[in-house]
């Protein structure tokens, strides 16, 4: 057995892709309240961790890969390199290698306390995915933050913000509506055309400019709604994620698809409206108080329902 420095740190470890980690931001906030003097080192994608590390979720940032956790799967001894990276931390969250059978036992061999738990429901309906997160706390008695704790990326951030949407055109006598046709499938994408009339419908009853936000892997999403649009908007392509942050505050109102920007948007609390395929509407429902989460209508009369609920926004 490993010997344990008694230092009040919690290591949680999520491999997952932005809008998964986002959905963890009530938990992490929970964890880091459970006791005073509490320190809680994130290992996921580099890029997030540094992110929730900035935005203050999480005292310090770890890669994932840099863990190496694979020796944890069995064949091999656990090398001592791991042995000593793992061993300074009292507890261990990891919502990652819950199928595996030798992960959470090798784990635990390390670090008696260790939770290992599936990053996502695998069974049954709802809970949402953030409160499952939640739930898989409940033996530490964990309980959820109230109220929910949005994000509040650093003031610096937003002045980075402010001076991009200036370099871009912004008018600040309008309010600025943030659009985010993209998505990680097909089966997420609502119809440009639909977005298109949206878009319009809004602009013509709150004056508002619009800005389109185009990610790595949005270029065709975008490029439709472009051609799709009878109105000058403003683009927003591929800012460094602490500044897209930043930008998302200063927007009136958001509009997307499921996608980790609208979950970021909503995470850091602007009026967002979500649009999710029917299956994955109840699953994925943002925990922010600020986001209105809707089915994505497939009968496209229902775009005026959907320009509505984004207009109350402002």
């Amino acid at each position: 057995m490993v010997a344990h420095r008694s230092a009040g740190e919690i290591l949680v470890i999520h491999p997952g892709a932005l809008g998964d980690l986002l959905e963890a931001v009530p938990a992490l906030v929970a964890l880091r309240a459970l006791r005073a003097g509490t320190r809680l080192a994130l290992a996921a994608q580099p890029r997030l961790a540094d992110f929730l590390r900035g935005a203050g979720v999480a005292d310090e940032a770890l890669s994932f890969d840099g863990l190496a956790l694979e020796t944890l799967f069995g064949g091999d001894s656990v090398s001592p390199a791991v042995k000593a990276r793992l061993a300074r931390f009292d507890r261990v969250v990891s919502w990652f290698g819950s199928r595996a059978d030798h992960f959470a036992d090798r784990l635990r061999a390390i670090v008696p306390e260790a939770l290992v738990e599936p990053p996502v429901p695998e069974t049954g309906p709802p809970p949402t995915v953030w409160e499952h997160l939640l739930e898989t706390l409940a033996p530490w008695g964990v309980k959820a933050p109230s109220p929910p704790v949005l994000l509040t990326p650093p003031e610096a951030w937003r002045a980075e913000a402010r001076l991009a949407l200036s370099r871009l055109g912004r008018d600040d006598r309008r309010p600025l509506l943030f659009v985010h046709p993209g998505a990680g499938g097909r089966d997420k994408r609502w119809p440009a055309a639909n977005f298109a009339e949206v878009i319009r419908r809004v602009a013509g009853e709150t004056g508002c400019q619009v800005l389109i936000h185009q990610g790595p892997a949005d270029r065709d999403a975008v490029d439709q709604l472009t051609r799709a649009l009878d109105l000058t908007a403003l683009s927003l392509v591929e800012p460094p994620l602490h500044r897209l942050a930043g930008v998302l505050q200063e927007a009136g109102a958001y509009l997307g698809a499921d996608s980790g920007v609208s979950h970021l948007a909503a995470a850091v609390g602007a009026p967002s409206v979500i649009l999710f395929p029917p299956a994955t509407h109840g699953r994925w429902t943002p925990w922010s108080p600020t986001a209105v989460p809707l089915a994505m209508p497939e009968n496209p009369l229902e775009v005026e329902t959907v320009a509505a609920v984004v207009i109350e926004r402002f």
